[in-house]
Protein backbone atom coordinates (compact mmCIF):
# COMPACT_ATOMS: atom_id res chain seq x y z
CA UNK A 1 0.00 0.00 0.00
CA UNK A 2 1.56 3.25 -0.75
CA UNK A 3 2.06 6.02 1.81
CA UNK A 4 1.53 8.81 -0.32
CA UNK A 5 4.40 11.05 2.06
CA UNK A 6 5.32 14.37 0.87
CA UNK A 7 8.10 16.89 2.10
CA UNK A 8 5.43 19.00 4.27
CA UNK A 9 7.60 22.20 5.04
CA UNK A 10 5.53 24.46 2.95
CA UNK A 11 3.71 24.45 5.85
CA UNK A 12 6.22 25.88 8.45
CA UNK A 13 5.39 28.92 9.87
CA UNK A 14 1.13 28.55 8.22
CA UNK A 15 -1.98 28.16 10.08
CA UNK A 16 -4.16 25.74 9.14
CA UNK A 17 -7.82 24.87 10.36
CA UNK A 18 -9.48 21.53 10.60
CA UNK A 19 -13.20 21.68 10.37
CA UNK A 20 -14.28 17.89 12.33
CA UNK A 21 -11.06 18.41 14.16
CA UNK A 22 -11.86 15.83 16.66
CA UNK A 23 -12.44 12.91 14.16
CA UNK A 24 -10.33 10.03 13.71
CA UNK A 25 -8.63 12.04 10.43
CA UNK A 26 -8.60 15.25 12.51
CA UNK A 27 -6.71 13.63 15.41
CA UNK A 28 -4.24 11.85 12.78
CA UNK A 29 -3.81 15.23 11.12
CA UNK A 30 -2.97 17.19 14.68
CA UNK A 31 -0.88 14.35 15.36
CA UNK A 32 1.28 14.89 12.55
CA UNK A 33 1.42 18.62 12.68
CA UNK A 34 3.03 17.99 15.86
CA UNK A 35 5.67 16.19 15.34
CA UNK A 36 6.46 16.39 11.82
CA UNK A 37 5.20 20.14 10.78
CA UNK A 38 6.43 23.78 12.98
CA UNK A 39 3.02 25.47 12.41
CA UNK A 40 2.14 28.83 13.33
CA UNK A 41 -1.06 27.74 14.55
CA UNK A 42 -3.52 24.41 14.14
CA UNK A 43 -7.20 25.34 15.23
CA UNK A 44 -9.44 22.26 16.08
CA UNK A 45 -12.96 23.56 14.58
CA UNK A 46 -16.22 21.54 15.68
CA UNK A 47 -18.90 21.16 17.73
CA UNK A 48 -18.23 18.47 20.60
CA UNK A 49 -16.89 20.26 23.57
CA UNK A 50 -16.53 16.78 25.26
CA UNK A 51 -14.04 15.30 22.41
CA UNK A 52 -12.44 18.70 22.39
CA UNK A 53 -11.86 18.48 26.09
CA UNK A 54 -10.82 14.62 25.98
CA UNK A 55 -8.44 15.85 22.86
CA UNK A 56 -6.67 18.56 25.00
CA UNK A 57 -6.39 16.44 27.78
CA UNK A 58 -4.40 14.01 25.85
CA UNK A 59 -2.17 16.42 24.29
CA UNK A 60 -1.68 19.03 26.66
CA UNK A 61 2.14 17.36 27.85
CA UNK A 62 3.23 17.84 24.16
CA UNK A 63 6.04 19.80 23.71
CA UNK A 64 4.37 22.17 20.95
CA UNK A 65 0.86 22.06 22.56
CA UNK A 66 1.01 26.04 22.89
CA UNK A 67 0.38 25.95 18.66
CA UNK A 68 -3.22 24.46 19.52
CA UNK A 69 -6.43 25.96 19.27
CA UNK A 70 -9.30 24.76 20.19
CA UNK A 71 -12.86 26.06 19.02
CA UNK A 72 -16.28 25.26 19.28
CA UNK A 73 -17.85 25.83 16.22
CA UNK A 74 -20.68 24.27 13.39
CA UNK A 75 -20.22 24.69 9.77
CA UNK A 76 -23.62 25.28 9.54
CA UNK A 77 -23.12 28.81 11.63
CA UNK A 78 -20.93 31.46 9.35
CA UNK A 79 -20.59 33.85 11.54
CA UNK A 80 -18.50 31.70 13.66
CA UNK A 81 -16.72 30.65 10.91
CA UNK A 82 -15.38 33.75 9.96
CA UNK A 83 -14.98 34.52 13.64
CA UNK A 84 -12.56 30.97 13.72
CA UNK A 85 -11.06 32.11 9.81
CA UNK A 86 -9.16 34.83 10.79
CA UNK A 87 -5.48 34.42 9.94
CA UNK A 88 -6.08 30.81 8.12
CA UNK A 89 -3.79 30.11 5.30
CA UNK A 90 -5.12 26.25 4.73
CA UNK A 91 -8.30 24.56 5.63
CA UNK A 92 -8.66 20.86 5.70
CA UNK A 93 -12.33 20.19 6.10
CA UNK A 94 -13.20 16.96 7.05
CA UNK A 95 -16.57 18.09 8.86
CA UNK A 96 -19.63 15.73 7.48
CA UNK A 97 -22.62 13.90 8.93
CA UNK A 98 -21.34 10.52 7.40
CA UNK A 99 -23.76 7.81 8.46
CA UNK A 100 -25.72 6.77 5.58
CA UNK A 101 -28.64 5.55 7.63
CA UNK A 102 -28.77 8.67 9.71
CA UNK A 103 -28.99 10.71 6.83
CA UNK A 104 -31.59 8.82 4.75
CA UNK A 105 -34.07 9.39 7.84
CA UNK A 106 -32.84 12.59 8.86
CA UNK A 107 -32.22 14.35 5.20
CA UNK A 108 -32.71 18.07 6.34
CA UNK A 109 -29.50 17.61 9.31
CA UNK A 110 -28.13 16.33 6.41
CA UNK A 111 -27.98 18.86 4.13
CA UNK A 112 -27.80 21.44 6.51
CA UNK A 113 -24.17 20.14 7.56
CA UNK A 114 -22.89 18.57 4.13
CA UNK A 115 -24.37 21.12 1.49
CA UNK A 116 -25.30 24.29 3.58
CA UNK A 117 -22.16 23.72 5.59
CA UNK A 118 -19.75 23.56 2.50
CA UNK A 119 -21.11 27.28 1.16
CA UNK A 120 -20.59 28.46 4.20
CA UNK A 121 -17.02 27.49 4.78
CA UNK A 122 -16.34 28.39 1.71
CA UNK A 123 -17.65 31.85 1.28
CA UNK A 124 -16.23 32.37 4.83
CA UNK A 125 -12.78 30.91 3.53
CA UNK A 126 -12.76 33.65 0.75
CA UNK A 127 -14.16 36.73 2.59
CA UNK A 128 -11.41 35.85 5.40
CA UNK A 129 -7.90 35.49 2.40
CA UNK A 130 -7.37 31.66 3.06
CA UNK A 131 -5.02 30.70 0.15
CA UNK A 132 -6.17 26.77 -0.23
CA UNK A 133 -8.63 24.59 0.94
CA UNK A 134 -9.17 20.45 0.20
CA UNK A 135 -12.41 18.69 1.02
CA UNK A 136 -12.60 15.42 2.27
CA UNK A 137 -15.53 13.43 0.09
CA UNK A 138 -15.83 10.16 -0.51
CA UNK A 139 -16.64 7.25 -2.57
CA UNK A 140 -20.38 7.25 -2.28
CA UNK A 141 -20.24 10.77 -3.66
CA UNK A 142 -19.45 8.72 -7.50
CA UNK A 143 -22.71 8.63 -8.89
CA UNK A 144 -24.68 8.39 -5.79
CA UNK A 145 -27.27 6.27 -4.80
CA UNK A 146 -27.97 7.49 -1.00
CA UNK A 147 -28.48 11.09 0.37
CA UNK A 148 -25.42 11.30 2.03
CA UNK A 149 -23.47 10.09 -1.51
CA UNK A 150 -25.56 13.16 -2.82
CA UNK A 151 -24.88 15.57 -0.18
CA UNK A 152 -21.03 15.16 -0.80
CA UNK A 153 -21.84 15.21 -4.70
CA UNK A 154 -23.10 18.75 -3.99
CA UNK A 155 -20.61 19.31 -1.84
CA UNK A 156 -17.69 18.42 -4.24
CA UNK A 157 -19.44 20.59 -6.86
CA UNK A 158 -19.70 24.09 -4.34
CA UNK A 159 -15.84 23.41 -3.56
CA UNK A 160 -14.96 22.75 -7.18
CA UNK A 161 -17.28 25.86 -8.65
CA UNK A 162 -15.56 28.17 -5.69
CA UNK A 163 -12.02 28.41 -7.63
CA UNK A 164 -14.31 30.54 -9.64
CA UNK A 165 -15.25 33.13 -7.09
CA UNK A 166 -12.16 34.11 -5.52
CA UNK A 167 -11.48 37.16 -7.80
CA UNK A 168 -8.31 38.57 -7.73
CA UNK A 169 -7.21 36.91 -4.36
CA UNK A 170 -4.65 34.05 -4.35
CA UNK A 171 -7.38 31.49 -2.95
CA UNK A 172 -8.20 27.43 -4.72
CA UNK A 173 -10.06 24.34 -3.59
CA UNK A 174 -9.41 21.39 -4.44
CA UNK A 175 -11.37 17.77 -3.30
CA UNK A 176 -10.21 14.44 -2.01
CA UNK A 177 -11.91 11.22 -2.31
CA UNK A 178 -11.18 7.90 -0.92
CA UNK A 179 -12.45 4.85 0.00
CA UNK A 180 -12.85 3.45 3.85
CA UNK A 181 -10.45 3.96 6.55
CA UNK A 182 -9.19 0.69 7.95
CA UNK A 183 -10.40 0.25 11.16
CA UNK A 184 -12.09 3.32 11.51
CA UNK A 185 -15.04 4.28 13.81
CA UNK A 186 -18.35 3.20 12.13
CA UNK A 187 -16.41 0.26 9.49
CA UNK A 188 -16.75 -3.12 9.34
CA UNK A 189 -13.75 -4.08 11.18
CA UNK A 190 -14.75 -2.40 14.69
CA UNK A 191 -18.69 -4.05 13.59
CA UNK A 192 -17.79 -7.91 13.62
CA UNK A 193 -15.04 -7.26 16.74
CA UNK A 194 -17.96 -6.11 18.31
CA UNK A 195 -20.27 -8.77 17.55
CA UNK A 196 -17.94 -11.60 18.31
CA UNK A 197 -17.38 -10.10 21.69
CA UNK A 198 -21.09 -9.60 22.17
CA UNK A 199 -21.08 -13.39 21.29
CA UNK A 200 -22.53 -14.04 17.87
CA UNK A 201 -22.54 -17.10 16.06
CA UNK A 202 -22.40 -15.96 12.91
CA UNK A 203 -21.01 -12.70 10.80
CA UNK A 204 -23.78 -10.87 8.48
CA UNK A 205 -22.68 -10.12 5.13
CA UNK A 206 -24.99 -7.77 3.49
CA UNK A 207 -23.77 -10.04 -0.49
CA UNK A 208 -20.86 -12.48 -0.63
CA UNK A 209 -19.80 -10.34 -3.96
CA UNK A 210 -19.29 -7.04 -1.95
CA UNK A 211 -15.91 -5.92 -2.56
CA UNK A 212 -14.30 -2.23 -0.73
CA UNK A 213 -11.58 -0.32 -1.17
CA UNK A 214 -9.23 0.07 2.03
CA UNK A 215 -6.72 2.77 3.06
CA UNK A 216 -5.17 3.05 6.03
CA UNK A 217 -5.49 6.54 8.07
CA UNK A 218 -2.00 7.29 8.47
CA UNK A 219 -2.13 7.05 4.54
CA UNK A 220 -4.92 8.89 4.28
CA UNK A 221 -3.51 11.57 6.26
CA UNK A 222 -0.51 11.36 4.03
CA UNK A 223 -2.69 11.47 0.91
CA UNK A 224 -4.59 14.40 2.19
CA UNK A 225 -1.71 16.61 3.12
CA UNK A 226 0.13 15.02 -0.39
CA UNK A 227 -2.80 16.91 -2.05
CA UNK A 228 -2.75 19.75 -0.26
CA UNK A 229 0.95 20.59 -1.51
CA UNK A 230 0.27 19.84 -5.04
CA UNK A 231 -3.13 20.90 -5.65
CA UNK A 232 -3.54 24.01 -8.70
CA UNK A 233 -7.83 24.30 -7.76
CA UNK A 234 -10.58 22.50 -8.83
CA UNK A 235 -8.84 18.80 -9.07
CA UNK A 236 -10.86 15.63 -7.23
CA UNK A 237 -8.06 13.60 -6.09
CA UNK A 238 -8.32 9.76 -5.82
CA UNK A 239 -5.62 7.57 -4.55
CA UNK A 240 -4.44 4.18 -5.83
CA UNK A 241 -5.55 2.14 -3.04
CA UNK A 242 -6.27 -2.01 -2.64
CA UNK A 243 -9.62 -3.12 -2.26
CA UNK A 244 -11.34 -6.73 -0.51
CA UNK A 245 -13.90 -8.57 -0.64
CA UNK A 246 -16.00 -8.48 2.56
CA UNK A 247 -16.26 -12.49 2.87
CA UNK A 248 -12.53 -12.67 2.69
CA UNK A 249 -12.25 -9.68 5.83
CA UNK A 250 -14.81 -11.56 7.60
CA UNK A 251 -13.16 -15.05 7.28
CA UNK A 252 -9.39 -13.26 8.58
CA UNK A 253 -11.15 -11.88 11.74
CA UNK A 254 -13.01 -15.04 12.61
CA UNK A 255 -11.83 -18.14 10.29
CA UNK A 256 -14.47 -20.19 12.31
CA UNK A 257 -17.25 -18.33 12.56
CA UNK A 258 -20.67 -18.68 10.13
CA UNK A 259 -20.57 -16.06 7.34
CA UNK A 260 -24.70 -15.34 7.08
CA UNK A 261 -25.70 -13.51 3.97
CA UNK A 262 -28.48 -10.91 4.95
CA UNK A 263 -28.79 -8.74 2.16
CA UNK A 264 -27.86 -5.44 0.40
CA UNK A 265 -29.01 -2.40 3.36
CA UNK A 266 -30.74 0.81 1.35
CA UNK A 267 -28.01 3.02 -0.32
CA UNK A 268 -25.48 0.51 -0.05
CA UNK A 269 -23.65 -0.41 -3.36
CA UNK A 270 -22.29 -3.96 -4.29
CA UNK A 271 -19.05 -2.40 -5.03
CA UNK A 272 -17.62 1.27 -4.19
CA UNK A 273 -17.37 3.04 -7.43
CA UNK A 274 -14.34 6.40 -7.09
CA UNK A 275 -13.91 7.59 -10.72
CA UNK A 276 -17.04 7.04 -12.69
CA UNK A 277 -16.79 6.84 -17.16
CA UNK A 278 -18.35 9.94 -17.66
CA UNK A 279 -15.52 11.71 -15.00
CA UNK A 280 -12.73 9.04 -17.08
CA UNK A 281 -12.89 11.57 -20.14
CA UNK A 282 -11.54 14.27 -17.52
CA UNK A 283 -9.10 12.10 -15.45
CA UNK A 284 -5.40 12.17 -15.38
CA UNK A 285 -3.37 9.36 -13.90
CA UNK A 286 -0.14 9.68 -11.96
CA UNK A 287 2.10 7.04 -10.51
CA UNK A 288 0.39 6.72 -6.54
CA UNK A 289 -3.08 8.76 -7.87
CA UNK A 290 -5.74 9.67 -10.26
CA UNK A 291 -6.88 13.32 -10.75
CA UNK A 292 -10.09 14.54 -12.13
CA UNK A 293 -10.09 17.97 -14.00
CA UNK A 294 -12.93 20.45 -13.50
CA UNK A 295 -14.76 21.50 -16.55
CA UNK A 296 -14.11 25.24 -16.10
CA UNK A 297 -12.29 28.02 -17.63
CA UNK A 298 -9.64 28.46 -15.04
CA UNK A 299 -8.72 25.32 -15.39
CA UNK A 300 -5.32 24.68 -17.36
CA UNK A 301 -5.22 21.42 -19.32
CA UNK A 302 -1.55 21.10 -18.81
CA UNK A 303 -0.96 21.93 -15.21
CA UNK A 304 -0.27 17.94 -14.82
CA UNK A 305 2.04 17.59 -17.28
CA UNK A 306 5.13 18.83 -15.62
CA UNK A 307 4.30 15.80 -13.18
CA UNK A 308 4.18 12.67 -16.37
CA UNK A 309 0.34 12.52 -16.01
CA UNK A 310 -1.18 10.87 -18.78
CA UNK A 311 -5.13 10.42 -19.49
CA UNK A 312 -6.66 7.31 -18.59
CA UNK A 313 -8.65 7.15 -21.69
CA UNK A 314 -12.00 6.82 -22.87
CA UNK A 315 -14.31 4.37 -21.00
CA UNK A 316 -11.98 4.17 -17.94
CA UNK A 317 -13.82 3.64 -14.69
CA UNK A 318 -12.20 2.93 -11.29
CA UNK A 319 -14.44 0.49 -9.15
CA UNK A 320 -13.23 -1.78 -5.98
CA UNK A 321 -14.31 -4.91 -8.29
CA UNK A 322 -12.10 -4.15 -11.30
CA UNK A 323 -9.17 -3.14 -9.19
CA UNK A 324 -5.32 -3.85 -10.07
CA UNK A 325 -4.59 -4.40 -6.14
CA UNK A 326 -5.53 -6.39 -3.55
CA UNK A 327 -5.30 -7.09 0.07
CA UNK A 328 -3.97 -10.41 0.51
CA UNK A 329 -4.69 -12.38 3.59
CA UNK A 330 -0.78 -11.63 5.51
CA UNK A 331 -1.12 -8.23 4.47
CA UNK A 332 -4.91 -8.18 5.69
CA UNK A 333 -3.49 -9.42 9.39
CA UNK A 334 -0.42 -7.07 9.68
CA UNK A 335 -2.99 -4.38 9.07
CA UNK A 336 -5.30 -5.73 11.69
CA UNK A 337 -2.60 -6.12 14.22
CA UNK A 338 -1.76 -2.21 14.16
CA UNK A 339 -5.31 -1.50 14.80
Amino acid sequence: MRDFATDLSFLDGASVLITGGTGSLGKKLVEKFLNDVNLHRCIIFSRDELKQFEMEQNLKNHPKFSMLRFFIGDVRDKNRLLMALRGVDYVIHAAALKQVMTAEYNPFECIKTNVLGAQNLAEASIRCGVKKIVALSTDKAASPLNLYGASKLASDKIFVAANSLGGAQDFSCSVVRYGNVFGSRGSVIPFFRNLIAEGSDFLPITDNRMTRFWITIEHGVNFVLSSLKMMRGGEIYIPKIPSMKITDMARNIAPDMELREVGIRPGEKLHELMITKDDGRLTFELDDRYVIAPQFTFWKSDAYEVLGAKTVGEGFEYTSDNNAEWIDDQTFQKLLSQI
